[in-house]
């Protein structure tokens, strides 16, 4: 079995041309583990075969924790009506980059479902990237910056965007002239039960509205799809203490609260969310 560093070695040299060098903005070259620019701008490959295309480091709170109880929450099955509607609206043979991928969980699981072609995640959070290079998958992970991508013009079919922001000035370079952004954000009762038990008496944090994000999409686009997806989760008891921990609503709550739903976990959940699919103008 290759190492990983070795596999994603072979990636790079089929792929190499869909990357840019985020420095200069020049072609890459794979020299050895490492893609050189034309200005020698050099960017290595780790043991873990991943790149970090980032010129410093940066502070996030996704971190290893939350990241692997997200991965374990998604692989239970709680996102399987909605990965089964995007599948359904994707290119599946294209080139997808996967925006703020995480730990990859979404990305592994459409690939499951049908998800073929080349496949890229990248992230801002390293522990995000790190446990992404040990997804079941052939795909290539890298730490890189949404507003700098370290991709060439119009080298992808899809941009995948999953609860997570948007740079449409970066999308629309990368994209191919027939390109879509699929994305997915929140609506009014997504994980409403776990926001009322975090947040009792707080209206505001129990409260979300996705109307500027939706009018921004909008604004940007054409809109192909824009569908509301809801349903409710049965919560597989391995997994309840998992939810309490996989997302940033859990930064701030009050430890109180946090060790009595230990002791009263959630048995299910709300998933409540808009899928939208865009195309530029």
């Amino acid at each position: 079995m290759l190492k990983k560093i070795d596999s994603a070695r072979n990636f790079l040299e089929k792929h190499q041309e869909q990357f840019l060098c985020p420095v200069c903005k020049k072609g890459f070259e794979l020299k050895g583990y490492s893609l050189i620019c034309v200005e020698n701008h050099q960017f290595d490959l780790s043991k873990k075969g991943t790149i970090y295309f980032l010129s410093h480091s940066i502070q996030t709170e996704y971190n290893k924790k939350m990241l692997v109880h997200r991965s374990k929450m998604i692989k239970s099955g709680m996102y399987q009506p909605l990965l089964e509607k995007l599948i359904d609206t994707m290119d599946l043979i294209g080139h997808t980059l996967d925006v703020g991928c995480g730990e990859g969980s979404f990305l592994s699981e459409l690939s499951d479902l049908g998800l073929a072609g080349s496949k890229f995640g990248f992230d801002i959070s390293k522990d995000g990237i790190y446990l992404a290079s040990s997804q079941p998958l052939d795909a290539f992970w890298c730490v890189a910056d949404l507003t700098n991508l370290p991709f060439a013009d119009q080298s992808m079919d899809t941009v995948l965007n999953i609860f997570s922001p948007s740079h449409y000035r970066e999308f629309q370079r990368v994209l191919k002239k027939d390109g879509t952004v699929v994305k997915v954000i929140p609506e009014a009762g997504y994980l409403k039960e776990l926001r009322a038990a975090f947040y009792p008496e707080d209206k505001n944090k129990q409260n979300y509205s996705n109307e500027k994000v939706l009018a921004k999409f909008s604004k940007e686009m054409d809109v192909l799809v824009n569908e509301r997806v809801t349903f409710t989760f049965a919560i597989p008891q391995e997994n309840r203490l998992d939810l309490l921990e996989m997302s940033p609503l859990e930064w701030g709550v009050d430890e109180r609260i946090k060790e009595e739903l230990k002791k009263n976990p959630l048995t299910e959940i709300t998933i409540d969310v808009r899928m939208l699919k865009g195309k530029f103008r």
